[in-house]
């Protein structure tokens, strides 16, 4: 299970750079606290930073129930690519809103893999 932890623990170094392009977005843009609307390139940050939070909720606990009940190794792998999924969304997103639909979709399939995968490993745990 150490890989499993190591990669949720990337995920979450990857979270906490997103929120630091939101800081720096927000000061380069002028774009006070509590605001959330202002500049486009900070409202994509922003986005970014966001939509992470939102598959996070999904990915972390189906990760680590897919690692202990089916696969460590196979739930590491799609959780690295999880990982990269994010990066490809945020450089995508960050450039043009248009663009963030790879990153997104690769986000989507990983976890629906984790989903499925943990659901397999918990039900064969029960019978």
């Amino acid at each position: 299970m150490e890989l499993v932890f190591a990669v949720i623990l990337l995920a979450l170094v990857e979270y906490i750079v997103f929120t630091g392009l939101v800081g720096r977005a927000r000061g380069k843009y002028k774009v006070p606290a509590p605001a959330m609307t202002g500049h486009p390139d900070f409202e994509r940050a922003n986005r970014v930073h966001q939509n992470t939070l939102e598959s996070l909720i999904v990915f972390i606990p189906a990760l680590w129930i897919f690692g202990l009940y089916l696969s460590p190794f196979w739930g590491a792998a799609l959780g690295v690519l999880f990982i990269i999924a994010r990066a490809i969304y945020a450089v995508g997103y960050l450039r043009a809103a248009e663009k963030r639909g790879p990153g997104a979709g690769l986000t989507g399939l990983v976890n629906i893999a984790l989903v499925v995968g943990a659901l397999v490993g918990v039900v064969r745990a029960l019978v």
